[in-house]
């Protein structure tokens, strides 16, 4: 009988230290409103990051087999090179980044000037280029360089008539300017401008995981495709325009394989038909007349 009675106790003492830790974890609940919310956005997240990250691994993986297939030249090191080349046979000239903010394609004290202008700026800005300037490129430069280059900015800009004809006024009789830019028939920038600079900011950091910093701004992309930016160049007054196509995006498409396979298939065979217009991006050069001749500016 009195065991019956302390196992009645326990259970009951039990029962009521239960009760007291259900009640905290309502009243904790209830005191923060998102919390489960907040969880079951987790959980979502976890379901969603663990098969991206899988095909992330299968589409790398893919690309260390197959490098013919799924590979190609870094755009980046091109168009380094070719303003390395134009730097090199312009001594003691003004270099002029846009968009560069504080990532310059170039370092200062090279032997030329060194100046960058960007909507956006930050106290490193000073330390890495000669002067920096704060403005629009679509508004008018006060100073004249030799040479005016770019990478992944036209696209970002609204009115590339605007801009083009800023930087020819800018240039000195016999300079250059050298850009590499996205090209908006291909599927990556289609896609973009259907997503949109909002969603895109928050799928990002899903798909993409790592390139928040460089990716989310909005993108118009102007002109942006070889022909039309070959043909507003000669418009605004550029002579010697030369491109060169850019068939490489896949990595946009690593979060899912099979896409990333179809888009891989899909570039390599308009870089086989030389179909410009689908590229990915393109590589531009353009240069000012040594002696302007009359021509049809662009208004």
């Amino acid at each position: 009988m009195v065991t019956r009675r302390v196992s009645e106790r326990r259970l009951f003492a039990r029962t009521q230290f239960q009760g007291r830790r259900i009640g905290r974890q309502s009243f904790e609940i209830s005191t923060d409103p998102f919390a489960y919310k907040n969880r079951v956005a987790m959980k979502l997240s976890s379901l969603v990051t663990k098969p991206i990250a899988w095909n992330r691994r299968c589409s790398r993986s893919l690309a260390e087999r197959f490098p013919r297939f799924f590979s190609a030249p870094c755009h980046y090191k091109q168009l380094l090179s070719k303003i390395t080349n134009a730097v090199e046979s312009r001594q003691n000239g003004k270099v002029l980044e846009v968009g560069g903010i504080d990532r310059p394609m170039l370092a200062k004290g090279r032997g030329y000037a060194y100046h960058g202008v960007d909507i956006e700026a930050n106290e490193r800005c000073s330390e890495l280029y000669d002067s920096f300037f704060q403005q629009s490129i679509e508004q008018p430069l006060a100073e004249k360089y030799d040479l005016v280059i770019s990478m992944t900015v036209l696209e970002h800009v609204p009115d590339n008539t605007a801009c083009l004809n800023n930087i020819f006024e800018s240039l000195n009789p016999g300079g250059e300017t050298l850009h590499y830019l996205p090209s908006k028939w291909h599927p990556y920038a289609i896609a973009l401008r259907l997503v949109g600079p909002v969603l895109q900011k928050r799928l990002i950091p899903i798909l993409r995981p790592g390139a928040e910093a460089v990716s989310g701004y909005p993108a118009f992309f102007d002109h942006c495709s070889v022909p039309a930016m070959s043909r507003l160049l000669k418009t605004c007054g550029f002579t010697e325009v030369e491109t060169t196509a850019i068939f490489r995006a896949n990595d946009y498409f690593a979060f899912c394989t099979p896409l990333y396979v179809l888009v891989s298939a899909f570039e390599n065979l308009c870089a086989a038909l030389k179909w410009d217009i689908f590229a990915s991006g393109f590589i531009v050069s353009a240069k000012r007349a040594a002696q302007d001749v009359p021509s049809q500016r662009a208004a």
